[in-house]
Formats: C-alpha cells, sequence, structure tokens
C-alpha cells in the first residue's frame, strides 16, 4: 500500500475514521482502470463470434464489512526524551458503527478505569485488576530489552482487556502519540472548536511553553481557554483535550477529547483532504511514526472504504458516567456507575438509539 493511501485510515484513525474513509473511496475507484471495451466482430455471418462482453469488476476493498464494527481509538503519552519509557494509554476511545455503516457512536473509557488485565506471556505479564491504562504499558515489556518497548504489544493488551470489559469485538484500531496529533491539527491548519468550558492550562504558558515543574507542581503564567467558538493551533488543541484538573475532571476531558475528534472529522470532510493529493501526503509526513495501526488482518484501506457513507452529522457522542473507587481510604481508581454500564448493554444489543433518546443527558450537545 502507497504512502499516500495510507492517509485514508491514518487521517481516518486520527479523526475517528469518519471523514477521510468517503474520500478514499473516492480515490481508489477513480484510480481503477476502466474495463475495456469490446470492439466489433469480422466473422462470417455463417459462424458468427460471440459478442464479448465486460467483465465484472472486482469487488472494491472492504465491500464484505457490514457491521457492526468497533474500533479501538488510544492517544499515549509517550516521552521519547526518556530511555525506556513505558506507553501510557491517556485517552481510550470507542467508535461503534451499527449495521447498515450509516451512523456511530463514540464514548470514551476512563484511564483510570478499575478493571481485569489478562495475562500476557508475550510481557511476562501474570494478570491483575488495576487501572485500563496500565495495560497498555504491562504489555509494552519487552522482555530481556527494557530500552525498546513495543506499543504494538501494548495495543494488543489494552484491546483484549477492553474488549472484555464492554463485552465488544474490537475490529481495528490505532494508537497516536500526542505528538502525531499536534502534527495532524497543523497540517489541517488548525481547528475551530466550540470550548463549553472556561479551562486553565495546567502545561502551558499562553505563548505555547511548557510552564515550569517543581517539587509542588508547575508555576508560571498558564494559557486559559476562554468559553466560546476557538480557534485552536496544533500545541493549544493538544493542550486543551489534556486537561483534567477542573470542573468535572477526566469525565471533562473525555468529553472535550470526543468533541475535538468530531471537529477534526468535520474539516477533513470540509477541505476534502484527501481528494488533494499533495494535502494528502502532507497529512501522511505528519503522522510518520507517531500513529500505528492494528486492523486484525484487515487492510486501511479496507475500513476506509466500509467507513465511506458515514456522515459527520450522523456521528453521536456519548458520555459515561462514573465515579471513584476506594479501599481502606485510599483511592484506587474510576467505575462506570449503572448508567453507563446498561448503555453498552443497549448497544451491543443494537438498542442504543432508543437507550440515548430514553437517556438524553448521555448525548454531549456541543
Amino acid at each position: 500500500m502507497t504512502r499516500r493511501r495510507l492517509l485514508g485510515l491514518a487521517a481516518l484513525v486520527a479523526a475517528l475514521l469518519v471523514a477521510t474513509g468517503a474520500v478514499v473511496t473516492t480515490r481508489l475507484v477513480a484510480n481503477r482502470p476502466a474495463a475495456p471495451v469490446a470492439g466489433p466482430t469480422t466473422a462470417p455471418p455463417a459462424s458468427p463470434t460471440p459478442v464479448p462482453t465486460t467483465a465484472s469488476p472486482a469487488p472494491p476493498p472492504g465491500a464484505d464489512l457490514k457491521g457492526p464494527l468497533n474500533l479501538l481509538l488510544v492517544g499515549v503519552d509517550t516521552r521519547v526524551s526518556i530511555p525506556g519509557w513505558e506507553p501510557h494509554a491517556d485517552a481510550v476511545l470507542l467508535l461503534h458503527v451499527p449495521a447498515g455503516l450509516d451512523r456511530a457512536y463514540l464514548f470514551s473509557l476512563p484511564r483510570d478505569l478499575v478493571v481485569d488485565i489478562p495475562a500476557y506471556p508475550k510481557a511476562r505479564y501474570p494478570g491483575g485488576r488495576t487501572k485500563l491504562t496500565h495495560a497498555m504499558s504491562y504489555g509494552s515489556r519487552v522482555p530481556g530489552d527494557k530500552a525498546h518497548p513495543s506499543t504494538a504489544q501494548g495495543y494488543e493488551l489494552l484491546r483484549t482487556t477492553v474488549s472484555r470489559y464492554t463485552g465488544l469485538r474490537i475490529d481495528a484500531g490505532a494508537v497516536i502519540t500526542f505528538g502525531g496529533f499536534d502534527k495532524l491539527v497543523d497540517t489541517l491548519g488548525g481547528v475551530d472548536l466550540y470550548v463549553d468550558q472556561k479551562v486553565a492550562s495546567r502545561h502551558r504558558r499562553p505563548d505555547g511553553t511548557m510552564r515550569t515543574l517543581t517539587g509542588g507542581g508547575y508555576v508560571g503564567p498558564q494559557m486559559v481557554y476562554e468559553k466560546g467558538t476557538r480557534h485552536l493551533t496544533g500545541w493549544q488543541a493538544l493542550d486543551y483535550a489534556r486537561q483534567r484538573y477542573t470542573a468535572g475532571g477526566d469525565y471533562t476531558r473525555q468529553r472535550h477529547q470526543q468533541q475535538l475528534l468530531r471537529a477534526l472529522a468535520r474539516k477533513i470532510l470540509d477541505q476534502g483532504t484527501a481528494r488533494d493529493p499533495q494535502r494528502v501526503e502532507q497529512v501522511v509526513a505528519a503522522l510518520g511514526k507517531t500513529l500505528v495501526y492494528a486492523g486484525g488482518g484487515r487492510k486501511l484501506i479496507d475500513f476506509a472504504y466500509a467507513l465511506g457513507g458515514l456522515p459527520a452529522d450522523r456521528l453521536t457522542l456519548v458520555v459515561l458516567p462514573g465515579a471513584g473507587v476506594s479501599s481502606g481510604g485510599a483511592y484506587r481508581g474510576e467505575q462506570l456507575k449503572p448508567l453507563g454500564r446498561d448503555f453498552l448493554t443497549a448497544l451491543r444489543g443494537g438498542r442504543a438509539d432508543a437507550f440515548l433518546a430514553a437517556h438524553p443527558s448521555l448525548r454531549v450537545k456541543n
């Protein structure tokens, strides 16, 4: 597969596997050679030659993917400056596309969700009950090579853990680093986003430089995102989506991440990014090695084609309410409240629309 076609799911994953699927479909069809046209026959009338018929075109990639499809999107805190740093799943999102592939639901799982992580022999991990984010870290460990943790391995254990917790089969997904996300937004020219509450950055100054980290925390002037429609650059979009020390904590951060990804999907559609080969190359070059794709044996182009007819306005953002879990007075992590777990049950049973109609508070409106 060419690097140009890789954008079909590279940007698709980064912007919710929604926007560029339709565009990749267009490019695929446009690049398919035309079917041969039969010419006139010169055989004598007494022994006519059958008129050649046009061969049936081969089915397009992904034509057999009918849904439902579940895609796992992971944002990792990869500190490349620290040798041997294990990737942490800082954002865990699921995109569920029902049969018919004409709508989709996006929801997040808390990074600190307390789950059962199964044993993973590749990393010599014996299994245990702990925070979801650790599945990526523990799975990434390469025995005998601490200096080079494997993001692909970490994703594999995280995928298994998420699948067992939600009861959903994971068909494909990807991991993107914060640096890759930053580059993606800048390559697209920034993004317009409605900031639904005032957010002060814990990490950045107003000029984008990092705040000073001391023994007591970060100090110095803070970047502040005021409520209203804002145009965000790459570092601003990433910084805004990372903030969890705000009203609502990590659940607010999950909502903001979903809103940002939807805004990116809409922008990619509006720009027709993948219809422009030069823009395609720019986005692919920007992502580089910051994205790891896992398709369960299927190619990127298969999912891109399958999701080609999914409009951005049929993407429903869902927030799953949760609460903290304590043991002996100490914080252990998060758990989903019954309403959140009931949504997963409804999703598996194909009743998501009816469930959300009965519980409108789960929908993210902006």
